[in-house]
């Protein structure tokens, strides 16, 4: 599961900070106020590649995911990104957690037949 939601963490990851170029062009908008957000969203990215194992790790990127679409009020494309990667996110913790138990059913399998046979 951490491949999978870590690559999709880091895909949002540019896609906020373009998205972030994109919002400096709005003159109701302080460069301050659009990298402040931008950044802290960013850092949360990447923070988030080492954490979603982790009891609410899962949680805090639906959260981010959340973020993402709200962020589409400042960028209307992000309405569509956000939705995108917000569908990412789900195929990740879904598929990756069925990879997960499948390496686990296979590395119990192997475990099991190693073992030295009595002669």
């Amino acid at each position: 599961m951490r491949t999978l939601c870590s690559s999709t963490l880091i895909g949002e990851f540019f896609i906020i900070g373009f998205a972030g170029l994109v919002a400096m062009k709005d003159p109701d908008l302080s460069m301050t106020t659009v990298w402040t957000v931008s950044g802290v969203a960013m850092f949360l990215c990447l923070v988030l590649c080492g954490l979603v194992t982790r009891p609410g790790g899962v949680v805090l990127g639906w959260a981010l995911q959340l973020g993402l679409i709200a962020s589409g009020f400042v960028v209307p494309m992000m309405f569509f990104l956000g939705a995108v990667f917000a569908a990412l996110w789900w195929a990740s913790v879904h598929y990756g957690r069925k990879v997960d138990a499948a390496k686990a059913r296979f590395a119990a399998a192997q475990a099991g037949s190693s073992t030295p046979d009595a002669a």
